[in-house]
């Protein structure tokens, strides 16, 4: 059974006898920094919470003699860290999921890797979490890759968090020590958006403030880690007040007499008989019939696989978005947003990417880079290009139209994911902040991203947000046809006839490009890449 994508109450159903099922389930994380005993944590919640089998038990006592790295105590870590790698290191690579529940709640757990080369993974667990477990060394406090963890954690939304100071059995127990690192951490929390954070000294091998209080520390007359677990109320999801919004995943068509449009309703509800629009075409129709799981249904909500047949016969494909009729998502060629860049080569603007936002997929580019976080002060600052793990904000064009809406509003058309052209690797998370260059349909009103300037220039800028951009489209055009007319010189070429063909090139390139694309050539436009770079 797939426990990731059941909802709460299937969950509940298929765990839980009736006589003490959990009335909730709560998918959270655990982060912070390398070694600060995430999947100990993890093992320990599962140990005192019954969810670890006999047989596992046995391993366990087997395994922490030969991979352990707790002396002659069991290392809960082993009951999450599965890969060899991960035993022989001693640390997390992979998301690990893992599920337990208790007379209150169920829960579904990520142990997210604290290492900064696997961010990445970081950033995948908390993609799915509504509560994030933050943990902090009592003997380091915090580090570069806490605040990190942090920040990402509050890019992702994630509104509730719990800041757990393990490992105060080596610190004595001192009561200090916690309040030093408490008072630390609130300093940073005016540039997270957290609206729910609470505060708790443990010790994750001992098993203090895990699921009982603890002798060692009078001092703390807080909630267990548990009990906060079992509590907490994080803020409900957007999706479930957002409009209805179902990106198309599959046109199921099994015969001549059938056309459904299949994917899971990424936000809202609708039912039979409401009038629904298609993006980006904006053709209308209304539902027909809604089919789930279980055969027809009377309504499809937030997070259902559904097909949706509708009343006309519409032209629509893999990435199309049906939307409730009026409501406000329009297709965009760009869109400003936060990424996360996530491989060891920089990344400059002007590179080419596939982007894959819901279930469309599209060439982009990156068209400006407007700043970088700077991870130990969390302040913006301008920049060139963003390194392997920084956070930034850049505006990043589509080659065609996709419904895009903030992140806030739905997660499923809020984030995407750029891809290498040549290597297929997934470089980039991003976070839509806002839709710019919204396309509106044929007769609708559309207008030139430049400012009212004639079809043909408008065609040679492409559409991309005004100002700095286009200053630096021009720019770079010009520099390219510089070098076009002085390499042709250098070769031979008169003077005159090579700054003619310059003139060609800073005024045909972009036009050329074009045609190409369309033929599904890559694209040749001038880029700032390092050899090796990419494009």
């Amino acid at each position: 059974m797939d426990l990731l994508n059941l909802s709460s109450e299937e969950v509940v159903q298929a765990d839980a006898a009736p006589a003490s099922r959990p009335t909730s389930l709560l998918r959270f994380i655990t982060c912070g920094s390398v070694d600060d005993g995430k999947s100990t944590l993890i093992g320990r919640l599962l140990y005192e919470t019954g969810a670890v089998f006999d047989d596992q038990m046995e391993a366990l006592h087997r395994d922490s003699k030969k991979f352990g790295t707790t002396g002659g105590d069991l290392d809960f870590a082993l009951l999450v860290d599965g890969l060899s790698a991960e035993r022989e290191q001693g640390i997390t690579i992979d998301v690990a999921y893992r599920y337990f529940s208790t007379a209150r709640r169920a829960f579904i757990i990520a142990d997210t890797p604290g290492h900064e080369q696997y961010t990445r993974n970081m950033a995948t667990g908390a993609s799915q979490a509504e509560l994030a477990v933050i943990l902090v060394d009592a003997r380091k406090g915090i580090l570069p890759q806490t605040r990190r963890h942090s920040f990402i954690t509050s890019m992702l939304g994630i509104k509730s968090v719990i800041v757990a100071v393990n490992k105060m059995d080596l610190v004595g127990w001192d009561e200090g020590v916690f309040q030093s690192i408490v008072d630390h951490y609130r300093a940073i929390l005016p540039q997270l958006a957290f609206s729910n954070v609470s505060f708790v000294p443990l010790s994750a091998k001992l098993g203090d403030n895990i699921a009982a209080p603890s002798a060692a520390m009078p001092w703390y007359r807080g909630k267990t880690l548990l009990d906060l677990l079992e509590t907490v109320t994080p803020p409900a999801l957007a999706e479930l007040e957002a409009p209805f919004r179902l990106p198309v995943q599959w046109v199921n068509r099994p015969n001549l007499d059938f056309r459904g449009y299949s994917g899971t309703v990424a936000s809202g509800g609708i039912a039979p008989g409401e009038k629904v629009v298609v993006l980006p075409s904006r053709q209308t129709s209304c539902v027909k019939s809604i089919i789930g799981p279980g055969g027809n249904a009377r309504r499809a909500a937030a997070g259902e696989a559904v097909t949706i047949t509708l009343a006309d016969e519409l032209d629509i494909s893999r990435g199309d978005v049906i939307a409730v009729e009026g409501d406000r998502l329009e297709s965009a060629r760009s869109v400003e947003a936060d990424i996360l860049w996530m491989v060891d080569r920089p990344v400059v603007a002007g590179m080419r990417f596939l982007v894959r936002l819901g279930t469309a997929q599209s060439p982009a580019t990156l068209r400006l880079l407007h700043h970088a976080v700077d991870i130990h002060s969390f302040q913006e600052k301008p920049v060139d290009e963003l390194v392997m793990n920084a956070i930034g904000r850049a505006t990043v064009a589509f080659d065609r139209p996709l419904a895009a809406a903030p992140y806030e509003e739905t997660r499923e058309l809020g984030s995407f994911i750029l891809i290498d052209q040549v290597t297929g690797e997934t470089v980039a998370l991003g976070l839509v902040r806002t839709a710019v260059g919204e396309v509106k349909a044929e007769g609708e009103g559309a207008t030139s991203l430049v400012g009212g300037a004639a079809p043909l220039a408008d065609a040679w800028l492409g559409r991309i947000p005004g100002g700095a951009a286009i200053r630096d489209v021009v720019l770079t055009r010009a520099a390219a046809a510089f070098v076009m007319a002085l390499a042709s010189w250098l070769l031979g070429l008169a003077a005159l006839a090579a700054g003619a063909l310059g003139l060609l090139d800073f005024a045909l390139r972009p036009f050329l490009t074009d045609a190409f694309l369309r033929r599904g050539a890559a694209s040749r436009e001038p880029q700032s890449l390092k050899d090796g770079g990419g494009i």
